[in-house]
């Protein structure tokens, strides 16, 4: 099989993944796992610019990333591969009161539909870990260079390789047989694979080292500026998420100290999600 047919096969068992054996649409909406969401949003409002800025939000699933930013004052133009997702964003941005323009498109990170030095800001929340080739990463940071103007953020997003060895810890997931030869494929070499049935596994991915997501970054042309941890070490606390984080506000203490370390290099390997800040050059 070719390097493309298997881009193919991916795209495909990816896109089937979301739309029909897995509810991306709540994942971050409640339980332990709105951390990320709840961490991001938190990064987000330090690193972005001032609104009406205009953000693409590539891979952005169902919404939630947008719509936030649609409710904090900001144009905010959706792309995401899988048709089911982008159905529910643009019935989430509908609900939203006539402001900030907004658009939810079917697409991908390697041929955006916006035209060049568009936007103000591009969040790569999705696209450099569900593809497993160097080439196709470089391609989607490419097309967010292209898109955005000289001088605009780009907030570029990697899975730790290190990933699934700590939800198999936090969760007790090592003891299967499958999930445990998932883990030992993704310490090897990044290329997550759902080897059985089981939909938490999750689907087709790629897991980065905090170096290569700044390598990969910087080879595309960006000037690079940091990278920053989302959940930290937050999710050692994972069993009392749900309380710390609350239904509206997080403890107060708890975002202070994940923000103290939030750069420290020595432990952003250790946080499930992290990502690159950088800038397209002026």
């Amino acid at each position: 099989m070719t390097s493309e047919d298997q881009s193919t096969t991916g795209h495909r068992e990816i896109v089937d993944y979301y739309s029909s054996r897995f509810d991306e649409d709540s994942r971050l909406r409640g339980g332990p796992e709105r951390l990320e969401f709840v961490r991001t949003v938190d990064i987000l409002e330090r690193v972005l610019p001032e609104p009406p800025a205009v953000v693409v939000d590539v891979g952005g699933a169902s919404g939630v990333y947008s719509t936030w930013l649609l409710e904090h004052g900001y144009e905010a133009h959706l792309v995401d591969p899988v048709p089911l997702h982008v159905e529910q964003a643009a019935e989430a941005f509908a609900s939203i009161a006539e402001g900030p323009a907004r658009s939810a498109t079917v697409g991908h990170g390697g041929a955006l539909p916006q035209g060049d030095s568009f936007a103000d800001a591009v969040l790569l929340m999705g696209p450099l870990y569900h593809l497993w080739e160097r080439a196709e990463r470089l391609s989607a940071l490419g097309e967010a260079a292209r898109v955005l103007k000289p001088g605009a953020l780009l907030f570029a997003v990697g899975i730790s390789r290190f990933a699934s060895l700590i939800d198999g810890l936090a969760g007790g997931h090592l003891e299967d047989p499958v999930f445990a030869d998932i883990v030992d494929g993704d310490l090897r070499d990044g290329r997550h694979k759902n080897l059985g049935d089981n939909p938490l596994w999750w689907t087709n991915a790629y897991f980065h080292r905090p170096e290569e997501l700044e390598a990969e970054v910087r080879e595309a042309g960006f000037e690079f500026e940091h990278l920053v941890g989302v959940e930290m070490v937050g999710w050692a606390a994972w069993n009392k998420l749900p309380e710390i984080l609350g239904e509206s506000s997080p403890m107060p203490r708890f975002l202070e100290f994940l923000r103290r370390v939030e750069r420290e290099p020595s432990l952003i390997g250790a946080s499930p999600h992290f990502a690159a800040v950088a800038r397209k050059p002026a």
